[in-house]
C-alpha cells in the first residue's frame, strides 16, 4: 500500500516555511489563533478570487498582526487611494477577537506574484475555472503545462478526479511533463488541491509543480 505525504508538509522547515508564523505557549490562545488564521485565509481567498490570490501569510506578535497577501493582480486589491486595504483590515479585525482591542495593530502587505505560472495554486485555479466553463480538459491541461515549463519550471504533474466531461462513472487522469521528484526533500515542490464544481458534480484538480 502506498504511503503518501503532502509535499509541502514534508518540506516545511527545510526548503519551505510556515504560512502562519507565531508562537503561543498557552494552549487556548494557540487553538483560537489557529482557527482564526484558517477563517481569515478562507474569507480573503474567496473575497479576492478575482485578483488571483495565491497565498496569505500571517505573522503575529503581542500587539501586532501582519497579513502578507500574494496576488497576481495586486492593484485590484489595493484599489484607488488604498481603499481596498482598509476593507481588508476590517475583515481581519472582525475575525481576530471577539473583544475589541484598541492596542492591536493590523498591518497589510500586498506582494505581487511576478511569475504566476510558477505558482501551483494559480495553475490549479485556472484549470478548475476553465473546466467549469466547459473547455475540453485535455487541451486546457496540455496548454497550461507548456506555459508552466516556458516559465522556467523543472516539471509539473496534474491529476483530475471525478465525473470528467460528465461521464457516468468517475475516473482519474494523470498528466506529466518534466521531472517531479516528490520524495527528494531538497527539491522545491509545490502541491495544491482545488475543487471544480461542474454540472455533473465536483472534479478534483491536483497540481504538483517542481520549481
Amino acid at each position: 500500500m502506498g504511503q503518501k505525504v503532502d509535499p509541502k508538509g514534508l518540506r516545511v522547515g527545510i526548503s519551505q516555511t510556515w504560512t502562519s508564523r507565531w508562537f503561543f505557549s498557552n494552549k487556548k490562545t494557540f487553538k483560537d489563533s489557529l482557527i482564526s488564521d484558517i477563517r481569515i485565509r478562507e474569507k480573503l481567498m474567496q473575497k479576492f478570487k478575482f485578483a488571483s490570490v495565491t497565498q496569505i501569510d500571517i505573522e503575529r506578535a503581542i500587539k501586532k498582526v501582519s497579513a502578507i497577501i500574494y496576488a497576481v493582480k495586486p492593484g485590484m486589491i489595493i484599489g484607488r487611494g488604498g481603499k481596498g486595504l482598509e476593507e481588508v483590515k476590517k475583515y481581519i479585525v472582525a475575525d481576530l477577537d471577539k473583544k475589541p482591542n484598541k492596542e492591536l495593530k493590523v498591518e497589510i502587505k500586498i506582494e505581487p506574484v511576478k511569475k504566476p505560472y510558477l505558482s501551483a495554486y494559480y495553475v490549479a485555479q485556472m484549470i478548475a475555472e476553465k473546466i467549469i466553463k466547459g473547455f475540453p480538459h485535455r487541451a486546457v491541461i496540455h496548454h497550461t503545462m507548456d506555459r508552466v515549463m516556458e516559465a522556467g519550471a523543472k516539471g509539473i504533474k496534474i491529476q483530475l478526479g471525478g465525473r470528467i466531461n460528465g461521464a457516468e462513472i468517475s475516473r482519474r487522469e494523470k498528466y506529466f511533463l518534466g521531472s517531479i521528484p516528490t520524495s527528494t526533500i531538497r527539491e522545491n515542490v509545490e502541491f495544491v488541491r482545488y475543487p471544480a464544481l461542474t454540472k455533473s458534480g465536483y472534479i478534483g484538480v491536483k497540481v504538483w509543480l517542481c520549481k
